[in-house]
């Protein structure tokens, strides 16, 4: 393993982790299944997940009836929240099984016609050039090896003045190789917990998508916002042990635990952090 490599973890499949994870997920991170955007300090960390969220829904500028590709959407929960909300209509895409299963409940249960759900790989969607106004890739990027085509993928899908809003976990330093060795064991703590995943710097975001064509608008670290998140995931694990150790076993819960410690020390000493950026492709000149 490289130092560029830092948390380049390929032991567990991301489709078969979150098939395996996903019940046990909800008692931790909620509905939301992502990182949250602690400002003020003091939220939950329910009220910050919905902060990011909202963080996303101000880059993306939405306009009613606008066609949006939800790149790897989780639960479901933000494509039905963008619908009900916005009066957009979402394809929500992923690997996993049970995230499609999910989303198409959720839908089903909020009556939301407008927010449908398809099994698809990102860096291969085959969805029609130009056919979305809005690509929205939260937190699914890092899970996706092939970055570059993932962002290609998401610039050929755009029609012409289209947005791409993303965020994600970012690198923000190169580890050294002997460091890499020396923290082998934490970084199987990672693999175990979360599985496949490769960070990049949001630099590399930024570089791919320009020469892609595409107008950088916003990209902004915010490691500092969104570091709480781990502590927080870390208490609601402890405190719904119970509920989650039937689903994933104590080890499951232990592993998890750990890595949240893992991570934390990586947020400290800036080799990890969360980055969000937007960009725009450019309408075609008349």
């Amino acid at each position: 393993m490289s130092g560029s490599d830092i948390h380049d973890i390929d032991r567990v499949r991301p489709e078969v982790l979150y098939d395996r994870v996903h019940e046990a997920w909800r008692y931790i991170m909620g509905e939301e299944f992502h990182y949250g955007y602690f400002v003020p300090p003091e939220i939950d960390i329910f009220s910050a997940a919905q902060a990011l969220t909202q963080q996303m829904v101000t880059r993306a500028a939405f306009g009613a009836g606008d066609r949006v590709l939800d790149v790897g959407c989780g639960t479901g929960r933000q494509a039905c929240d963008l619908v009900a909300n916005h009066g957009v209509r979402v394809l929500g895409i992923t690997t996993s099984e049970a995230g499609v299963a999910a989303g198409r409940a959720l839908a089903g249960e909020r009556g939301l016609a407008d927010a449908t759900f398809e099994v698809r790989d990102g860096t291969n969607n085959g969805l029609d050039s130009e056919s979305f106004d809005v690509v929205w890739a939260l937190e699914s990027s890092h899970l996706m090896r092939d970055r570059e085509a993932l962002l290609s993928e998401c610039a050929r899908v755009l029609a012409p003045g289209g947005r791409i809003v993303l965020c994600d976990i970012i690198r923000r330093r190169t580890i050294p190789f002997a460091e890499v060795r020396a923290r082998r064991g934490e970084f199987a703590v990672l693999r175990e917990a979360f599985g496949d995943a490769h960070m990049l710097p949001l630099e590399s975001y930024t570089e791919t998508l320009t020469q892609l064509g595409m107008q950088i608008v916003d990209a902004t670290d915010i490691s500092t916002e969104t570091q709480p998140t781990l502590a927080a995931w870390r208490a609601n694990a402890e405190r719904r042990a119970d509920d989650i150790i039937p689903l994933i076993g104590q080890q499951g819960l232990d592993d998890f635990v750990s890595a949240t410690k893992v991570l934390d020390a990586l947020w400290s000493d800036t080799t990890l952090g969360y980055g969000i950026l937007s960009a725009i492709k450019p309408p075609r000149h008349s």
